[in-house]
This record gives C-alpha cells, structure tokens and sequence, in this order.
C-alpha cells in the first residue's frame, strides 16, 4: 500500500526548476510545480486503458488533505464505472482581473517590482475593456481589439509586453479550468502591431573609457563609485547589481537567484581579482545589511536603481553613458579580441537564439567567461590614468 510522502511543509517549500517537476503523494496522487512557479494538484489514472490524468486545483487554495480527499472521490467513481473526466466547458467564471491577480501574485520566481508592473499594466490598459469579462468568454478579435489601441498610441514595444504578461495569466486560467483556450497565444506580434525601434544605452566607445576611469577615481570611494565599478567588473545588469545578496556570493563566484533575473533563470557570474576587491571594500564599509549596496536611508533596502547614474551624470558623462553602458563595452571589448561569442552571451545572461538548442545552461563556458571577466579587469587596470604605472 503506497505511503503518503508528502508533508504541507514540502509542498511550501517546493521551489520550480527550469522544467516541470512532479512531487508524488501517493495513489496517483502529485503536485505539478510549473517552471512559472504555480503548484497544482493532479492525479494520474488508467480508464479503458488508457492514462488520464484529472487536475484537482491549485496550492495552496486546494490544502494536501483537500487534494487527498478528491483523489479518493475520484477512485470511488473509477470503481463504480463511471467517468471521472470534468466537462470540458468551465465551471468556474473567473474575470480577467481576478485571474491577473491570482497568477501574478503566486509569481514567486520573479521580483516584487516586475510582479507589480504586469499586473499594473494589465489593469491599467486591459482593466477598462476586459478586467470584468470572464476569461472563458475573451477571444482572440476580442484580446485583440484592446491591444490594438495601445498599439495605434504608439507603444509599439510595450503592448509586445502586455501579450506575453495575459498570455501567462491565459495559460494559467486554461490550467485551472477557467478558459479553453489562449487566445493571446493565437496573436502574432510581428503581424499584428508596428514596427519597434529599440532603444539603446548610452555607452562609451574604449578610447573614452580611460577618462570615465579617471573621474571615478576623482570620486574616491563612494558606495556608488564602488557600484559603478563591479557594473564594469560583472557585466550584470544595474537592477541585479543593487539587489545583490551577501548570501549570494559563494568564494569567487556570484549566483544569481532566478528570481532576480530577466528571463528568471539562475545566472553564475565569475568574480575577477578586481571584483572581489570591491566587495573586500564593501564589507569594511561595515554597513550591516543583507543587501552588498544598501540604501542610503535604510539598512533594510537596496540602493536607488538611479545611485549609479545620478553618479555618471555628476561626473560629467549625461547622455553619453549609463551604467547598462558597461554591458556595451564589454560586449565591444570581447567581441573585437576574438572572445567565444557563446561566452559572450551567457556572460551577458542572453539567452541562445536557436531554441532547439539543448536546454540553457548558465554554467556553460564558465572557465572561458572567468578568463574572460579577468582579462577584462586587467584591461581596465591598464588603461585607468590614475593607476601607478610603475
């Protein structure tokens, strides 16, 4: 007779992985942990031989013991003959704005401020037309029809923003019986809206770089000099620099919680000799905080998103460089010396554009990319006016 193995304190602390993950209870019984972070209840059966598999409800809304006691229903009904499969049509009716609220704030593989902003863009832009119709009765013409106005007002990039935050929310109502469909899925962006421009950082062009160098040592070493400088050192994004955790730093090595990233995927950033001086610097500062760049205010919270750039604009650089700039010149830098442009774009956290490559991995061309941070470093020594060059 099969034991139950799971515990409500497993299934909280269950965490997603890059593909789905089954935790089985017994009887058929498992929680389904999507990738996007949700946790259903399922249950797997044979009827005329053949698998099925019938969705109970999500956790934690749907308690172990709730699950359990549907799965045991569902075996009565099998051995009595009868059909446990649910009509195909919904039962439930589910608003848009309900289902945004319910996926978004079970979000919890990505940042409370992303979380916040798909859920105040779609009320903002979808909440007027849409956020009070059921999700079993938006179509494709419908869905479309509203993206279009944000479309026609010229927000070309973010309404390609608002299709892939609904389609989330669609593909987690279709999971939880509340659509039949996705019809955000059904919209083509590159055929439904107009051209975008992207818009690029300001960055410097290397023969630049010495004098940015030289204005920074001129700033001696303020936290957000200090900043400025692992930007350069990691090539991480300024948003993942100032959510940096003293917890995350492992010896020469940054891992990044998938969280915090981009595209939600766990990012290894090699720490070069320069790096790790940095955070030697940061850590005799003796700010008592979880945070490596604490906010100027509050212990509690991570520096400004704008400490870095308020910087760059003081010293001189407004409108010529930022500190995504760094990302530029590291890519120009490494590109033009003949660096793997795979490393590249892992060290850059960019995903591979082939997707029927194998599954993406962060940790490939580590040696490659440490190699790579460390010439970089070096680099940047060399050509700093206010290093001693004897």
């Amino acid at each position: 007779m099969p034991t139950n193995v799971l515990s409500d304190h497993k299934c909280r602390l269950a965490k997603p992985a890059e593909k789905p993950q089954k935790l089985f209870d017994g009887h058929g019984l498992y929680l389904y942990v999507a990738p996007a972070g949700s946790k259903t209840w399922r249950v797997a059966y044979r009827l005329d031989g053949r698998q099925q598999t019938e969705t109970l409800g999500p956790y934690p809304l749907l308690t172990l013991a709730e699950a359990r006691e549907r799965r045991d229903v569902l075996r009565r009904k099998l051995l009595d003959g009868e059909n446990p499969k649910r009509p195909k049509s919904p039962k439930v009716s589910v608003t848009l704005m309900e289902a945004s609220e319910a996926f978004w704030n079970g979000r919890k593989d990505v940042t409370p401020g992303y979380r916040n902003d798909a859920l105040r863009g779609i009320e903002l832009h979808l909440g007027p037309a849409l956020g009070k119709i059921s999700m079993a009765k938006i179509d494709r013409a419908t869905l479309l029809a509203a993206l279009t106005e944000m479309d026609l007002a010229g927000k070309h990039a973010y309404v390609r923003k608002m299709r892939m935050w609904v389609s989330q929310v669609f593909d987690w109502a279709v999971e939880h019986g509340h659509a039949e469909q996705n019809p955000a899925a059904l919209i083509r962006p590159e055929k439904a809206f107009g051209k975008t421009r992207r818009k690029s950082h300001a960055s410097l062009n290397e023969h630049q770089v010495p004098d940015l160098l030289m204005r920074l040592s001129m700033e001696q070493e303020l936290q957000s000099v200090l900043a400025c400088r692992l930007l350069a050192y990691t090539w991480v994004r300024t948003n993942e620099l100032r959510l940096m955790e003293w917890t995350e730093i492992h010896g020469d090595t940054w891992r990044i919680p998938a969280g915090k990233m981009k595209r939600a995927r766990e990012h290894i950033v090699p720490l070069s000799r320069q790096a790790l001086q940095v955070l030697e610097k940061m850590k005799a500062k003796g700010r008592k905080s979880r945070f490596v760049f604490p906010g100027e205010n509050s212990l509690s919270r991570p520096m400004s998103e704008n400490a870095v750039l308020y910087l760059i604009y003081r010293i001189g650089f407004k409108g010529q460089m930022t500190g995504h700039g760094w990302r530029s010149v590291a890519s120009t830098w490494a590109n033009e010396r003949g660096y793997p442009p795979d490393a590249i774009e892992r060290q850059l956290a960019h995903a591979p554009d082939d997707k029927t490559r194998a599954a993406y991995n962060q940790a490939e061309y580590l040696p490659q990319r440490r190699a790579m941070l460390q010439d970089f470093g070096d680099w940047l020594d060399e050509i700093d006016p206010s290093r001693s060059k004897s």
